[in-house]
C-alpha cells in the first residue's frame, strides 16, 4: 500500500467509465494509483511526482469546443503518459494531429493487429482481441509518433512517440475483455515508467497504524458496526493500532440473515475493543407497522439507525468517530478533484452538530478487493471477509410489502437453504439470495389445500454491480433448494426463479 516514499500514478480522468477499473489494475500490478480531474493543473501534477500518467476515455468527442481538454505541457514535463480511447485522442489533438468522426464505428470484441512492436505492445504476439468503443478517430498523427497497431475499421488501434514516452491505445486495455490488456498496462509500469513494485498490504498495516496512533493518541474511537465488510475491516485494524481504546456499536434492527448478528459477534469477540449490542428489533418493527412502499420504509430504517446509534454514542463523548469510507465512495462523491458522480454519507466530514472530536477513516484510499486482502491479512473469518453485497437495511428490501417478524423469519430460513446449497454445489456467483414476495399462492400438502407464500430466488453475474445478468443456476441445483425450502419452511408454498438483467431490473427487488 501506499506510504511515504513508494511511486505514485496519476490516473487523469476525462469522464471514462473504467476510471476506477484502470486505477485498481495498476493497483494490482503493485503500484499505487490516484485518480484525479483532468483539468487538474499542471503545476500540480508536477508536484505530485508521479511515475507515469494514464489518460482515461470518455464520452465526448475532442474537436467539440465543450469538450475536456489538457494542457499541452502536461506532455512537455518528461513524464510517460499512456492515453487510453478518449486519451489517445486527446494526445494526438492537443499535440497538434487531427481527430475526425469514424467512417464505421467500433463497439464490442474487435481484433488488433500490432504493426510495429514497443516496450508496451511487445507482448501482443502480433494480434490480439481487444474491445473497442469509439466513434472518432487519430486521422493524421502528431509529428513524431508512428502507429503501431491497426483494426480493420480503424488504421490508428495505437500510436507511439518512444523517445517522449508517450504511448496510446484506442481500445481499452483494462478490462477482461482486451485479451492482454493487463500485460499492456504492466509494460507501460515497468518497461516505461520503471515502476519498482512497491505497493503492498503489509506496508499499508504498518503506515496506517502509526497514522491512527498519531491522529488518536489516547483518545477513544467509536465505530458503527454493520458486520459489512468496510466496517468490520475498520475496526479489525483500528483494534491492531489502537488496542481497547475503540468501541463498535452493533445495530440489530432484526432484519439481518439467520444467524448472523451473532457471528458478528463472534467475530470481533476476541479484538482488543467494546463491542456494543444494541437489540433494537421491536424498535424498527414497529416504526415499519403498516408500510410498504420501498423508499419510505428505507428512510425510515436509515433514521431509525442514526437514532439509535446517536443514543449509544452520547456516552463516549469527546471521542473520535471511525466510518469505513472506501476509495470509490471518495471518487463518486468528487473529492480528490474527481468528477461528482453521486454523494455517499460517509464522505464530506463530521457533521457541523457532533460530539466528536474527529473522523478517522483509514480505508479511505482502499478499493474494496483490496479491503478484502487487508482483512485476511488482519484474520477476520473468510465468510465475513468474502461476505456478498447485502444492504444497509437488510432483509427489508428483500421481504415485499409490510415488514412482520413473522415473515422476516421465514424469508431467513428459506434464504439460508438457498445459500447453503449453492455453496454445496461449489457454484461461484457475485451475488445470490432469496426474495419473500407478497404474494399468495394456492397449494396443496398432503390431502391439505395451503394458501401459502411465493418465493423468488435471484443470482447475478457482474463485475461493477452498475450491470449484471442472471446466472445460469443448474436445475438439479434449483430442484434441491426448492425442495427443501418448500418441505421446511412452512409458509412458503412455491418458489420461482428470477431472470431477469439490470437494466431493466435492479439487482435488489426493493
Amino acid at each position: 500500500m501506499k506510504t511515504k516514499d513508494s511511486q505514485t500514478l496519476i490516473v487523469l480522468d476525462f469522464g471514462g467509465q473504467y476510471k476506477e477499473l484502470i486505477a485498481r489494475v495498476v493497483r494490482e500490478c503493485k503500484v499505487h494509483s490516484i485518480i484525479i480531474n483532468g483539468a487538474t493543473p499542471v503545476t500540480q501534477i508536477k508536484e505530485m511526482n508521479p511515475i507515469g500518467i494514464i489518460l482515461t476515455g470518455g464520452p465526448f468527442s475532442v474537436y467539440d469546443p465543450s469538450a475536456p481538454h489538457c494542457s499541452k505541457e502536461l506532455f512537455e514535463l518528461g513524464i510517460p503518459i499512456l492515453g487510453i480511447c478518449y486519451g489517445m485522442q486527446l494526445m494526438a489533438y492537443t499535440l497538434g494531429g487531427e481527430v475526425s468522426p469514424c467512417n464505421v464505428s467500433e463497439y464490442g470484441e474487435i481484433e488488433v493487429k500490432v504493426t510495429k512492436p514497443n516496450k508496451i505492445l511487445s507482448c501482443l504476439n502480433g494480434k490480439t482481441t481487444t474491445l473497442m468503443s469509439h466513434t472518432d478517430y487519430v486521422s493524421r498523427l502528431p509529428e513524431g509518433f508512428e502507429t503501431c497497431a491497426v483494426s480493420r475499421d480503424c488504421p490508428t488501434a495505437s500510436m507511439a512517440d518512444e523517445p517522449r514516452n508517450l504511448y496510446a491505445v484506442q481500445f481499452h486495455p483494462e478490462v477482461e475483455r482486451t485479451k492482454y490488456g493487463k500485460k499492456i498496462i504492466h509494460s507501460f509500469l515497468y518497461n516505461v515508467c520503471g515502476a519498482k513494485g512497491d505497493y503492498n498490504m503489509d506496508d499499508f498495516i504498518k503506515s496506517e497504524t502509526m497514522k491512527i496512533k498519531e491522529q488518536v493518541g489516547d483518545k477513544h474511537v467509536v465505530l458503527g458496526l454493520s458486520g459489512g465488510v468496510d466496517s468490520s475491516v475498520t475496526a479489525a485494524l483500528l483494534a491492531k493500532a489502537i488496542p481497547n481504546q475503540l468501541t463498535c456499536i452493533f445495530v440489530d434492527h432484526g432484519m439481518m440473515r439467520l444467524n448472523e448478528g451473532d457471528e458478528i459477534e463472534a467475530a470481533f469477540k476476541d479484538k482488543a475493543l467494546n463491542f456494543v449490542r444494541v437489540d433494537a428489533e421491536e424498535r424498527f418493527l414497529s416504526k415499519l407497522k403498516g408500510v410498504t412502499e420501498p423508499e419510505q420504509k428505507r428512510k425510515i430504517i436509515g433514521a431509525e439507525f442514526v437514532r439509535v446509534f446517536e443514543e449509544e454514542s452520547s456516552k463516549y463523548e469527546g471521542s473520535f468517530l471511525a466510518q469505513g469510507t472506501i476509495y470509490p465512495d471518495v471518487i463518486e462523491s468528487g473529492a480528490n478533484n474527481s468528477a461528482t458522480i453521486k454523494s455517499h454519507h460517509n464522505v464530506g466530514g463530521l457533521p457541523k452538530e457532533t460530539k466528536f472530536i474527529g473522523l478517522v477513516e483509514p480505508l479511505r484510499g482502499l478499493f474494496k478487493d483490496e479491503v478484502r486482502k487487508l482483512g485476511r491479512k488482519l484474520g477476520l473469518p473468510k465468510e465475513l471477509v468474502e461476505r456478498q453485497p447485502f444492504p444497509g437495511p437488510g432483509l427489508s428490501v428483500r421481504c415485499i410489502g409490510e415488514i412482520t417478524k413473522e415473515k422476516l423469519d421465514l424469508l431467513r430460513k428459506a434464504d439460508a437453504i438457498y445459500r447453503e446449497e449453492i455453496a454445496k454445489a461449489g457454484l461461484k456467483y457475485d451475488q445470490y439470495f432469496a426474495v419473500l414476495t407478497d404474494m399468495r399462492t394456492v397449494g396443496v400438502m398432503g390431502d391439505f389445500r395451503t394458501y401459502n407464500y411465493v418465493l423468488a430466488l435471484r443470482a447475478v453475474r457482474t463485475t461493477d454491480f452498475m450491470t449484471c445478468e442472471f446466472a445460469h443456476i443448474p436445475y438439479k441445483v434449483l430442484e434441491i433448494v426448492t425442495s427443501r425450502i418448500v418441505n421446511e419452511v412452512k409458509g412458503i408454498a412455491r418458489v420461482v426463479y428470477d431472470i431477469t438483467g439490470k437494466p431493466p431490473a435492479t439487482i435488489e427487488w426493493e
